[in-house]
């Protein structure tokens, strides 16, 4: 049964809408109730890596990113939070591909589609995120998401390709 839904795409899918709803969820939550600071500060109470991270600053969204300019926890907490909007959207790409190509059986305008839907989610997330109280809506969050999305459709194109191919 299993293999029937992933044939046709429903599991795939299924998995992207998931996301969509936990993404919302996620959404719908100030900083202060998602914040790991205080989870970062027992499990790395000795700020192990502090001085070689200690070298890395750069601008987000006009602001420094830096242990100097955040302290260690928040500084840990950007990457851990900049990798989740990265690899949530790589999974919702590469699911919404999946879930799409059976319907559409063209690799290219799947990619495109899937492509679109999921950086328009981005799009709506970072919205919603306006509307919650406590937290601000960046667009380079958008792009990062985007661009997680379409890190998986490639790799999934890839796959596609090699596999016709029968290289894999």
């Amino acid at each position: 049964m299993i293999k029937q839904y992933r044939k046709d795409g429903r599991l795939y899918l299924w998995i992207a809408f998931i996301l969509m709803g936990v993404l919302f969820y996620s959404s719908s939550q100030t900083y202060e109730q998602q914040s790991q600071i205080g989870l970062l500060s027992t499990l790395l109470h000795n700020e192990p890596f502090s001085k070689g991270l200690s070298h890395i600053a750069f601008d987000y969204a006009g602001s420094e990113v830096s242990i100097e300019a955040k302290g260690y926890f928040s500084f840990v907490e950007f990457f851990i939070r900049k990798g989740a909007h990265f690899g949530t959207y790589f999974l919702m790409g590469g699911s919404l591909f999946l879930g799409l190509f059976p319907r559409i059986r063209s690799v290219w305008l799947t990619a495109v589609i899937a492509w679109l839907a999921a950086t328009g989610y981005a799009g709506l997330d970072e919205f919603h995120q306006m509307l919650t109280g406590g937290r601000t809506p960046l667009f380079q969050d958008v792009m990062l998401d985007s661009s997680g999305a379409a890190t998986a459709i490639i790799l999934c194109m890839i796959v596609f390709y090699l596999q016709k191919r029968r290289v894999i």
